[in-house]
């Protein structure tokens, strides 16, 4: 027995169908994504930043302020300072209690990286079998809560399986040497080695407050796969919740739907291909932020239990400009994002401002886009987003990653092969 979430009968488009003229290569998997960068005319304040042309024809937002709601401009005076340009792919930053940047590169490097730019050498004892092509290779990293006295950190990383590939979450040690890993591990696999192509994987990881590990993992964009989102006996497009053993976290959420298959690790379905996830420094809410199709990118706050509904429910169009299944966008028992772009502006990393340096942007979510090359800054009120910036236009990179420093101050990687690690202050 299948254990779905939903019983529908749902019509599959082909969704691998060449673009029209003028849609750009921008997703990094040989896939073409329309959008692109936006227009870098400073936007008229209160009126939306974005003024393009919707893809989803017709389609309209549950409730207001669900998307495009009134550009913001910062009137604090900051500076962007370029600390490094040699990063080849930086997917993800996490900072070590002394300052120190551990930094994941995709064709499958680990460097250190400290705040004046020097970078050290590769790091010896990660995985030998990394699949390198499109969105896989290594991804994200975090370190243990513990890391000061254990020297343990968590990374996330595309494997060979065969002609296969599947995403896996491993441990390892830091080495007193600091030129190697120790005891490196494979604590958990997606349940699902799909070949053919190397796109979406999701893969952010978060340390909660009781020191358990949230995953999250996409569809990995395959028609044939995606429904698997709404299975609770597959672990794709879902977020999980387990310990730093692999192994189920206790207190995991019981879901309403028949569960006799479900997966103990579950923590929310219904994803796409997640990249971005932060708690809000606050409230404690679990923010995340996924790629949708051409269109449709979205910013959730993901509640235990709950289905967000791809693709059953989804904004914006197919790669092949058809309606996504039976084109709608509310069902009821399904969550519905709390903001979403149109066209895509392909988010990524995210995380809370929580400096004193820039009073304006406390508590605003900051996500770096993709496509969009741009640095999205979100105000948040009452858990709506009230107000939008695009920052970093200038730098014409496709930014991947955002973490707020130990120093107050924000630190994004852009993805090229000349990757930049920059540094936002105030002046």
């Amino acid at each position: 027995m299948n254990a779905y979430l939903l019983v529908a009968s749902l019509v599959v488009t082909n969704g691998l169908v060449l673009l029209p003229v003028g849609a750009q290569n921008i997703n990094g998997n040989g896939m073409d994504v329309a959008g692109t960068r936006p227009p870098a005319e400073t936007p008229v304040v209160g009126q939306p930043w974005e003024q393009r042309t919707p893809y989803g024809k017709g389609q309209k937002p549950a409730f207001t302020g669900q998307t495009r709601v009134g550009a913001v401009v910062t009137k604090t005076p900051y500076k962007v300072d370029v600390i490094a340009t040699t990063l080849k792919h930086p997917w993800s930053l996490a900072f070590m209690p002394d300052g120190r940047m551990l930094v994941t590169e995709k064709p499958g490097t680990l460097r250190i990286v400290t705040q004046s730019g020097l970078v050290s050498d590769t790091l010896k004892g990660l995985p030998e079998n990394i699949a390198y092509s499109g969105d896989a290779g290594l991804l994200d990293i975090v370190i243990d809560p513990s890391f000061k006295n254990n020297k343990m950190l968590y990374f996330t990383f595309v494997e060979k399986r065969g002609k296969a590939t599947g995403l896996a979450v491993a441990s390892a040690k830091l080495a007193d040497d600091e030129f190697h890993l120790e005891k490196m591990k494979v604590i958990y696999r997606v349940n699902d080695s799909t070949g053919g192509g190397y796109a979406h994987y999701g893969s952010r990881l978060l340390f909660d407050k009781e020191r358990k590990l949230l995953v999250s993992t996409s569809e990995r964009m395959f028609e044939k796969t995606r429904l698997k989102t709404q299975w609770l006996s597959s672990s794709l497009g879902k977020i999980l919740r387990i310990n730093t053993d692999g192994t189920p976290a206790a207190g995991n959420p019981t879901f309403a739907a028949d569960s006799t298959h479900a997966l103990p690790e579950l923590w929310a379905v219904g994803f796409r291909n997640p990249q971005g996830l932060a708690f809000h420094p606050v409230f404690g809410d679990l923010w995340e932020d996924e790629h949708g199709t051409q269109g449709g990118d979205e910013v959730n706050i993901v509640r235990p239990g709950q289905n967000y509904g791809w693709p059953v429910i989804a904004y914006g169009v197919e790669y092949d400009w058809k309606p996504i299944e039976g084109d709608i966008t509310q069902k009821a028992g399904l969550t519905q994002p709390t903001y979403y772009w149109d066209p895509t502006i392909a988010p990524s990393g995210c995380t809370f401002y929580t400096g004193t340096a820039m009073p304006e942007w406390k508590n605003n979510l900051f996500i770096g886009a993709l496509a969009g090359q741009h640095l999205v800054r979100l105000i948040i009120k009452d858990n709506k987003v009230v107000g939008e910036e695009r920052l970093l236009l200038d730098q014409h990179q496709r930014m991947r990653d955002v973490v707020m420093g130990p120093d107050g101050n924000l630190w994004v990687v852009s993805d090229a092969e000349n990757g930049r690690l920059l540094r936002i202050s105030a002046k």
